[in-house]
């Protein structure tokens, strides 16, 4: 057995940040040192009462448990589309314009299986998501990074992407409203980045999870005219539906896309429960008020309880960033990020997002999660208060 050797692409990544500082944090509470976590999206409320009595109903039904089309079943493709209507007032098929998925991870993996060979040139913005790096070195994809800034409001600089060699480019990746940042989505820069794909044969993908959080307008980068031809948009419903671990979003782009992605995605999983599926479709229904309370009303409150912290570690941030995080900039008086969010980790016992991990332009910024409980933002902040300055 010694002589067996992994993969070589194993190589080329690490093991996730979490998934790696989670083991350290499980350990110090197993030690009683009851650490706060404000460092993962991942909302702690729960879904609308009608989706879990959907989903509950369907599991008593005794034909729900079979194997379900890849493709999705046709009421969730269905209320996606109505969806896409009702807060973008975009048209999708939803026959052949639309893909179920389990989540935007898996997204990212059947689009660049569908779109990219071995070798093939990615764009990916810095600062971001580190999947879309991570999963572009497994699959064998030269992973080329282009600059955010906080001056620019955290968006694409056109004149670098137009000046680098484009000529092996297949996928831009983009997220907008941004993660980490907070930078919110602009109708020009979805208009430029359309031009942007059409002018150099290039598929933009916008992952866009965040679109409702503390945005009273979401945005989608299909609204504008010819993008469906060139571009693909992710959704998801963990975070705008306090759904991270039912594992439910979509693709939506042409039919042509979506072909090629479902030919992927039939070799490799055999759909979603039929009760999952019913039950996202009942989702996609919730009512404005169920929208505005969850996305809006509580995310408001604990940010303010964010930015205090903010305050209290001496970090600049912007105060009309949108989603679920708030990205500061730290003090100069620290050498990197990390010093600081060790020094809250084990001083004050509370677990914050090193900015370095999205990329090299998150190095000297931090990013807090508002997905926690009232009390515990609360008790964050006074245990921060509490640190030796």
């Amino acid at each position: 057995m010694n002589t067996i050797k992994p993969a070589e692409r194993l190589s080329l990544v690490e093991e996730y940040y979490f998934s790696r500082k989670l083991k350290e944090v499980a350990q110090m509470n197993a030690e009683g040192k009851d650490i706060i976590s404000l460092a993962i999206g991942s909302p702690d409320m729960a879904p609308s009462q009608q989706t879990i009595e959907t989903l509950c109903k369907t599991a008593y039904n005794p034909d729900a448990h079979g194997y379900q089309p890849t493709s999705g079943v046709p009421e969730l493709k269905e209320a996606m589309a109505y969806f896409y209507k009702r807060w973008y007032n975009v048209d999708l098929d939803p026959k052949t314009e639309i893909q179920p998925m389990i989540g935007s991870k898996e997204a990212i993996l059947h689009v660049t299986l569908a779109l990219c060979n071995p070798g093939d040139t990615v764009l990916v913005p810095n600062p971001g998501y580190p999947t879309y790096t991570s999963l572009s070195k497994i699959l064998g994809q030269k992973v080329v990074y282009y600059d955010l800034k906080e001056n620019d409001g955290w968006q694409p600089d056109f004149e670098q992407l137009e000046a680098m060699d484009l000529s092996n480019v297949k996928i831009l990746w983009t997220n907008y409203p941004n993660m980490p940042t907070g930078g919110d989505a602009r109708r020009a820069t979805y208009e430029r980045l359309v031009k942007f794909a059409q002018e150099h044969n290039i598929v933009v993908v916008n992952d866009n999870p965040y679109s409702f959080i503390l945005n009273g307008h979401p945005q989608s980068l299909l609204q504008v005219d010819g993008a469906k031809d060139c571009c693909i948009e992710f959704n998801s419903m963990s975070k705008s539906h306090n759904m991270p671990g039912w594992r439910v979003g979509m693709v939506a782009t042409n039919s042509q896309f979506i072909q090629w992605i479902l030919k992927v995605k039939s070799n490799i999983d055999s759909g979603m429960f039929r009760g999952t599926q019913l039950a996202a479709a009942q989702a996609y229904h919730n009512s404005d008020e169920w929208h505005h309370k969850y996305n809006y009303e509580i995310y408001k409150h604990r940010r303010s309880y964010a930015e205090e912290i903010m305050d209290e570690l001496g970090c600049k941030y912007d105060s009309k960033s949108v989603g679920m995080f708030l990205w500061g900039r730290i003090p100069d008086s620290y050498s990197n990020c990390e010093e600081l969010t060790e020094k809250v980790l084990h001083e004050a016992r509370v677990f914050i997002t090193p900015g370095f991990i999205f990329g090299s332009n998150g190095q000297r910024y931090i990013r807090i999660s508002l997905c926690a409980k009232d009390d515990k933002m609360q008790e964050a902040l006074e245990r921060i208060k509490k640190m030796e300055k």
